[in-house]
């Protein structure tokens, strides 16, 4: 045998995912990145991704589960949780005994909330209070147009829904920065402190109300508010109202090869996940979708990860069938499906190479996340990676593997280690994504097809 010939049996030899893709597969990857595009625009919130996926999965014959309800091979059910989350799910052809496949992700992302009393003015300027939402370097909001997204939930009972700033005609808001002429101070402070939270304030309005008094702008701000969508200043005390980049998504590059857009973490695998969940017919094992919330901030409260609303689902599912859940968790397979960080030349000290995400490498396996030691990981099992592996090459799936930086330079985590801790075994696999947590991400095409073909193989593994 020669050295190229034990190269090539011996060796691994990762490609760019562009040599191995057909004309065919180039065409669906277009069509199925116009679908993802249009997701992101319509929710850039999990309430707008909990409602939109409702919405689609009722047009793909999906019903909502009840007690009591007869489940068959084939049925398809769905359950929102607190309009925040949800899950759903194709019966499978075994019995739940067996266990369920599942695909996990997150509709949350990083953004900035308004304050339960946000509205105020100072020199004449009217502001909104917000507080920062998830890990994100704040001085990267500033001087951007940004849009208010929300519900504010009146005491009479109604629900008022909020979207200002994505239609052409809207007003966008925006938080100002300082000039560099004055900012020889602010320019020798460390990233971290260019901009306090509590300077991370919405200029909303200038113009005074006409009459006497010294909040005229405010008053005139509210006026707006109420003229438009019914509510008084202490309406905000029962609203949840989120602040985003304001915008679509965007093709990037000359040869359109990346999008860029806000939320890409994660529901770009949330919409991977749903894509493949919605054209599997009748699986083998009961394949299940999650797109949980609170993942940015820890997985907490009654709509993350750390919930019981998961094992509500199953649970309902599994009294259906006579089947013990304790017993269908254990022979239950998660994929967490979420991104990881692409490498970037620009910040090339902060990897290490050879195990780091690429551009255009299709899925990223992450064996383990976490920090500092891989503490807050969930470290998947050789059995598991084995099991993984043959599952996306045995279906032609694209894939890299892939750590989160160096060793010492920081980390983070998923939801994987929730579902681990609820005896399922679990690895982490998603998309790799430049700029991450910034208002605009960027990630690629390629990748983003791929992992929709990484969910649709694990919902259909025996």
């Amino acid at each position: 045998m020669t050295n190229e010939e034990l190269r090539q049996s011996l060796l691994a030899n990762p490609k760019n995912g562009y040599e191995e893709l057909t004309t065919q597969q180039r065409e669906e990857m277009e069509g199925y990145a116009a679908g993802y595009a249009a997701f992101l625009d319509a929710c850039k919130t999990e309430r707008e991704a909990t409602a939109w996926a409702a919405a689609e999965a009722e047009k793909h014959g999906f019903k909502a589960l009840t007690p009591g309800m007869e489940l068959n091979p084939g049925d398809k059910v769905y359950y929102v949780n607190r309009n925040k989350s949800i899950l759903l799910a194709v019966m499978g052809a075994q019995s739940l005994s067996q266990g369920v496949n599942i695909c996990a992700s997150h509709i949350d992302s990083p953004r900035m909330d308004l304050k339960p009393n946000p509205l105020y003015e100072d020199s004449e300027i009217a502001y909104l209070k917000t507080h920062y939402y998830g890990g994100i370097k704040k001085y990267q909001w500033l001087a951007l147009p940004l849009a208010i997204h929300g519900v504010v939930c009146k005491k009479d009972g109604t629900t008022v829904t909020i979207t200002i700033g994505e239609d052409e005609n809207d007003p966008v808001v925006m938080i100002s920065d300082l000039l560099p002429h004055l900012a020889g101070e602010q320019m020798q402070k460390t990233a971290s402190k260019v901009i306090a939270g509590e300077q991370l304030n919405l200029i909303v309005g200038t113009e005074p109300i006409e009459g006497e008094g010294s909040d005229l702008v405010k008053l005139n701000v509210m006026k707006w508010l109420n003229d438009r969508y019914g509510i008084v200043e202490s309406d905000f005390l029962s609203a949840e109202l989120n602040i985003v980049p304001a915008g679509k998504c965007r093709e990037v590059g000359l040869d359109r090869s990346l999008l860029m857009a806000y939320g890409h973490d994660d529901r770009v695998c949330s919409y991977a996940e749903l894509e493949a969940l919605f054209n599997i017919g009748t699986p083998a094992k009961t394949a299940v979708c999650i797109l949980a919330d609170k993942e940015e901030i820890g997985s907490a409260g009654i709509s993350g990860m750390r919930s019981e609303f998961f094992e509500h689902f199953i649970d309902g599912m599994c009294r259906a069938q006579g089947v013990n859940l304790f017993d269908c968790l254990a022979n239950s397979f998660c994929l967490s499906a979420d991104v990881s960080n692409a490498y970037d030349p620009n910040f090339a000290e902060t990897c290490d190479k050879r195990n780091n995400s690429l551009l255009n490498y299709g899925v990223s396996i992450c064996k383990y996340t976490g920090s500092g030691g891989k503490s807050g990981a969930s470290d998947a099992s050789a059995e598991v990676m084995a099991f993984i592996r043959k599952t996306f090459d045995e279906s032609g799936v694209i894939w890299q593997s892939a750590t989160l930086g160096k060793v010492d330079q920081g980390g983070g985590g998923t939801v994987a280690i929730y579902m681990a801790n609820r005896n399922i075994p679990t690895v982490d696999a998603g998309v790799p994504v430049l700029s991450m947590h910034a208002p605009w991400e960027l990630v690629s095409k390629l990748d983003c097809y791929e992992t929709m073909l990484a969910c649709k193989a694990v919902y259909l593994s025996k």
